[in-house]
């Protein structure tokens, strides 16, 4: 049987947990040697969502769920995994052999290529970065078990906890020494380069650098790491899963995304920037007014000078025709597709301004009633802009409106959309002590649409904060 060597404090019952679930697998680890173990949590988008990759600030809780990572050196040439969420299959081996000096390119392929294993490449994905950004050279198999308890396709980062805690984990292991905001960063480049799913970078930066019961604020031009927020006494943040499955590898998303790329290029181009074609659909942009940002546009110069100049939509080849390509590295413009471009322009640079005024709100000594409702609308008009940009959904407008019909007197404040959006999970901010009300909310939208509803509350520290531990045999 396997003990931490110190049990930790305010994570203790979800590390007990963790113990009894690895304790179940009695023929994983070796006990001849040490494991290495590491913890992540999810995270609550508060504010802010998609528009980080337009360099928006944005507001995140890491929350109380989070997943577990233990690893240990093998004797093997292979990389062994085991997760305990997975059904089909629960274990994938690969051998060093296949890993070794990958491009990401070549880890893409031979990561995802089969859909029943592709949950492997968050995982090896790790290997993959630390060979190329930190010289990281596999002689030594491993084994490595996985135990989560976020809730995956709800929009509260089950992939980026996966990856950090990982990421963390391989880190000291290696002994490595690397800081929070460089460990999310090369998780970034495991969810961007290797998975192939084009996320911003505030779900890495919040469960590897997010503070329990703190709002992690982060400018993300590219990851500034701002003062955290303690959230205000009077307050509770909630999260409610709308049973509606979510993926930041979708569609929807993408487009969204590239739609955004496409208006800065548009707005370079009619603010006269110089601009310089970098092979295939590829441009950079020389722009010391707004430094490659959206959202350091202001609402009122949008509006006065380019909304009405930005095409709705445009088709992807007349695009790449008139400009040549987007600044974005991590998306791909389809000539085919057409894509809308002024809502999804328009999101974040509204969306910047949102998340500024909602943490000023959140700084008064006092809040007052008139703060609080100031705070809801923010994030009512947050998710009205969500579903402008076609990433709303029948279940996560429905919790919204909910939580609106009940309002301030049932000391419910406001309710937004989550993450990539598109389902997922709605965040609700409510008065401390409202967890009933919250309860009556999920049961009566589990009643009108037959759907499992699962409500997230709590917080916990990131991975950085938390640390590692070392497990031994009893």
């Amino acid at each position: 049987m396997w003990r931490f060597t110190h049990l930790p404090g305010s994570t203790r019952a979800d590390a007990e947990r963790f113990l009894s679930n690895l304790n179940n697998q009695t023929d994983f680890f070796s006990p001849q040697q040490s494991v290495v173990v590491a913890r992540a949590p999810g995270r609550l988008d508060l504010m802010g969502g998609i528009a980080d990759y337009s360099g928006a600030l944005v507001l995140e809780l890491p929350l109380a769920a989070a997943t577990w990572a233990a690893v240990q050196f093998s004797d093997e040439s292979a990389i062994t995994l085991r997760s305990t969420g997975v059904e089909d299959p629960p274990q994938v081996t690969i051998e060093l052999a296949e890993l070794a000096r990958l491009d990401y390119a070549a880890a893409h392929t031979l990561l995802t290529r089969d859909p029943e294993r592709s949950w492997a490449a968050y995982v090896a994905g790790c290997l993959i970065v630390l060979q190329r950004e930190c010289g990281l050279i596999l002689e030594r198999g491993l084994r490595l078990f996985l135990h989560s308890n976020v809730p995956a396709g709800k929009g509260v980062s089950s992939s980026a906890a996966l990856e950090v805690a990982t990421m963390q984990a391989l880190s000291t292991l290696y002994d490595l020494h690397i800081a929070g905001r460089e460990l999310a960063l090369l998780c970034q480049k495991v969810e961007n380069l290797v998975v192939g799913a084009p996320c911003g970078i505030m779900d890495q930066m919040t469960s590897a650098c997010g503070e329990q019961d703190s709002l992690l604020a982060l400018l993300c031009q590219p990851a500034e790491l701002q003062e955290s927020i303690t959230l205000p006494n009077e307050l509770e943040v909630w999260g409610i899963d709308s049973g509606i499955r979510h993926a930041v590898t979708g569609a929807d998303y993408g487009s969204v995304r590239i739609g955004a790329f496409m208006g800065y290029r548009i707005i370079a181009d009619l603010a006269g920037l110089p601009v310089q074609t970098h092979g295939e659909r590829s441009v950079s942009i020389e722009d010391s007014r707004w430094q490659g940002y959206l959202a350091n546009i202001s609402p009122s110069l949008w509006e006065r000078a380019y909304r009405d100049r930005l095409p709705h939509q445009i088709n992807g080849a007349a695009f790449l025709r008139q400009y040549q390509g987007s600044t974005d590295s991590v998306t791909r413009i389809d000539p085919a597709r057409t894509y809308a471009v002024r809502q999804p322009t328009a999101h974040p640079i509204y969306e910047h301004h949102r998340v500024r005024l909602f943490r000023a709100l959140l700084a008064h000594p006092v809040l007052t009633d008139e703060d609080c409702y100031l705070l809801g609308e923010l994030m009512y008009q947050s998710h009205a802009s969500y579903s402008a940009c076609g990433l709303g959904s029948n279940g996560t407008d429905r919790l919204v409106e909910l939580v609106s019909q009940a309002g301030p007197t049932a000391n419910l404040y406001g309710a937004k959309i989550t993450g990539g959006g598109s389902g997922g999970t709605v965040a609700v901010l409510a008065r401390r002590g409202s967890q009933a009300q919250i309860e009556h909310i999920a049961a009566m939208y589990a009643q009108e649409t037959g759907y499992a509803v699962e409500i997230l509350g709590g917080s916990s520290p990131g991975a950085v904060a938390w640390g590692y531990q070392q497990l031994v045999v009893a």
